[in-house]
């Protein structure tokens, strides 16, 4: 239970950010009577192929492609994330591993590490055969969960490119919020969008 509440703690973690303003550049165009300004946005230096090499980057090392956008910030997040799956289902496996090796040594009448010195087993076969199914089910879930984090950081790469912060809108902004559910009067998380216009 602690583990998918970790899970979920760096999914929110990883994917929660905050649209940043767009930068203006003023030009002032000069009339023979009036002189006038306007903002314009200035898109120049966008590559079209950047995204693709973002998420290329991210695929071959997960990070990789949040460094390449210049979101040095994220690569901890990243590095956590992938990590925090891959160190669980290690951990699970070689506890998977441990177990399945007392029960076949039981099975074929010799002493396992569950055994005492007097040969009174401290878990009994049920348990055995339980903790094995209780692990691996945990191993698979945390690849399952490894697998989407990295699926996740290779998106959010690609994403991240295709919006570069010059082309993003200053009244635009996506933001976590809490509120009270109408009905049960719960409290529940969602993300706000606002645009002003």
């Amino acid at each position: 239970m602690h583990t998918r509440k970790l899970y979920i703690v760096l999914f929110c973690l990883m994917f929660t950010t905050i649209v940043s303003g767009q930068e203006d550049e003023l030009i002032v165009e000069k009339d023979s009577t009036v002189r006038t300004q306007r903002k314009i946005t200035s898109f120049k230096g966008i590559d079209p192929l950047s995204p693709s090499r973002a998420a290329f980057y991210s695929a071959v090392l997960p990070g990789l492609g949040q460094m390449y956008n210049k979101k040095y910030w994220k690569v901890p997040i990243v590095w956590a994330a992938v990590g925090t799956g891959v160190y669980f289902y290690v951990d699970n496996d070689k506890e998977f591993k441990r177990y399945r090796t007392a029960f076949k040594r039981r099975r074929a009448g010799l002493p396992d590490e569950f055994t005492n010195s007097e040969g009174v087993a401290l878990v009994n076969d049920d348990g055995l055969v339980r903790a094995q199914e209780v692990l691996k089910k945990n191993r698979d879930l945390s690849l399952f969960i490894t697998i989407g984090l990295y699926a996740l950081n290779i998106l959010e790469a690609n994403v991240d490119a295709h919006l570069p912060d010059k082309a993003l809108d200053k009244n635009l902004s996506l933001r976590p919020s809490m509120f009270t559910e109408t009905y049960t009067n719960r409290p529940m998380m969602g993300f706000t969008l606002n645009f002003n216009f």
